[in-house]
């Protein structure tokens, strides 16, 4: 991603002030700010506190082998049911995301009140979904990736088919969950198992790359003394983590762990510290998905080659040698290498290209099931890509003035577009 990115966004926050009041009232105008804070209590919208939420688990890969250090091959989903018949819906979680983060409970309280059952599945970055589900265990493939989640929603569909009623389905994901969701309603175009009547997209990224190299540099351009300070940095960040995974009962790099972290430091609106939580706080989403991904494949890129790990061996310092690697990295050493051996035509450029919601413009333009909603300011999108989601989408693009990434699903505004545009008949 080219350092003008950043540049751009810095020259928009310092241009910017706190607060302001316009016919769109989600009142933090600070897209970073926007990211770590979400939407204060007072312009939350009302939502259902009690709903029928259960944990559960289902076998994707029966065959998938396990060890002392990973016992289990069951991956974690959690259902939340109407009472009765409904259409049912899959939510797919953003990157490092499990499907009991903050974000996702949030979803099905408002894919609940639109009067959903609702499926809540883990990223394909996550590590249970890593160990359990993927077939290559190397993500960040979204075509690959995509296959994949269809192949759960397939089992657990059959796990679940006679215990809810169902009449027709849909599909959401937020962040690169929202991405996902547009490449799993392609493949069922050909599979037809769902036959997807809905599909909502909320901030998906356009190109995976341009907006982890984004998030990269907001951590690598604001570490306080530069990159030569980062071991300083991380530890810093992990005392204030070590006090967050004290006071929640689940922690998601990605959700809550953001925003505690920006509390405990005493929610200073300071762009180059906001900075640097978002990019740390992603830079722990992705070491955790190098990692797992090393341990299940045996890799050898961060542990010693077909190294097994064992319970009680400690992990401390393979998890700071994957915190040290960015995502162009991990691209360039593991992701591009492991994808080139599966097909040897394939390019750094087109690898990149594959993955991307550009690479199907065509469909996600001529489908008219599927919706975007976005917003202007939105933190890893590189200058000019809203516009695509504009062009592509026209109507069906729901783009909000501000937000950040993800900091306004719970505003009342977006809500209830969300509910309306799930539970409005004859779409």
């Amino acid at each position: 991603m080219k350092r003008q990115a950043v540049v751009c966004l810095f020259s928009f926050l310092l241009n910017a002030v706190c607060l302001a009041s316009s016919p769109y009232e989600y009142p933090i105008i600070n897209p970073l700010a926007a990211t770590i804070i979400g939407t204060p209590k007072a312009h939350m919208a009302s939502l259902p506190d009690n709903i029928h939420r259960e944990e559960r688990t289902v076998v994707v890969l029966p065959d998938r082998k396990v060890n002392s250090f990973i016992p289990r091959n069951d991956l974690s989903y959690s259902l939340v049911s109407q009472q009765h018949k409904a259409p049912l819906v899959f939510s797919i979680a953003g990157t490092g995301a499990s499907h009991r983060g903050a974000k996702m409970r949030l979803l099905e309280k408002i894919l609940y009140k639109a009067g959903l059952h609702v499926v809540s599945l883990p990223s394909p970055t996550y590590g249970n979904f890593i160990a359990t589900a993927s077939t290559t265990q190397v993500p960040g493939h979204t075509v690959h990736d995509s296959q994949d989640l269809y192949r759960v929603m397939e089992a657990i569909l059959g796990q679940i088919q006679n215990k809810v009623d169902i009449t027709e389905f849909y599909l959401t994901g937020y962040s690169l969950g929202g991405t996902q969701a547009a490449f799993v309603a392609r493949l069922d175009e050909e599979r037809k198992v769902f036959n997807f009547k809905k599909v909502l997209m909320v901030n998906p990224p356009v190109n995976l790359f341009n907006s982890v190299s984004i998030l990269d540099q907001l951590l690598e351009d604001n570490i306080p003394g530069g990159l030569d300070n980062f071991d300083a940095f991380f530890g810093d960040l992990m005392d204030d983590f070590s006090r967050v995974y004290a006071e929640l009962e689940n922690v998601d790099f990605s959700d809550d762990f953001l925003h505690k972290i920006y509390q405990n430091r005493g929610n200073e609106i300071d762009i180059s510290r906001m900075s640097a939580t978002i990019g740390m706080s992603f830079r722990i989403s992705s070491a955790n998905m190098i990692f797992f991904s090393d341990i299940v494949t045996g890799g050898g890129y961060i542990l010693p080659n077909n190294h097994q790990l064992h319970k009680t061996e400690s992990t401390t310092n393979y998890f700071k040698v994957a915190s040290r690697i960015s995502f162009t990295d991990y691209f360039n050493e593991r992701f591009y290498p492991f994808y080139k051996k599966l097909e040897t035509s394939v390019t750094r450029n087109s690898l990149m290209q594959d993955t991307s919601l550009t690479s199907i413009t065509n469909y996600l333009r001529s489908s008219n099931k599927i919706a975007v909603v976005h917003n202007e300011d939105d933190i890893i999108l590189a200058p000019g890509e809203i516009d695509f989601f504009r062009n592509t989408f026209q109507s069906r693009a729901h783009i909000y003035p501000r937000g950040g990434h993800c900091g306004n699903i719970a505003y009342k505004d977006n809500v209830d577009y969300m509910v309306s545009y799930f539970s409005k008949k004859g779409d």
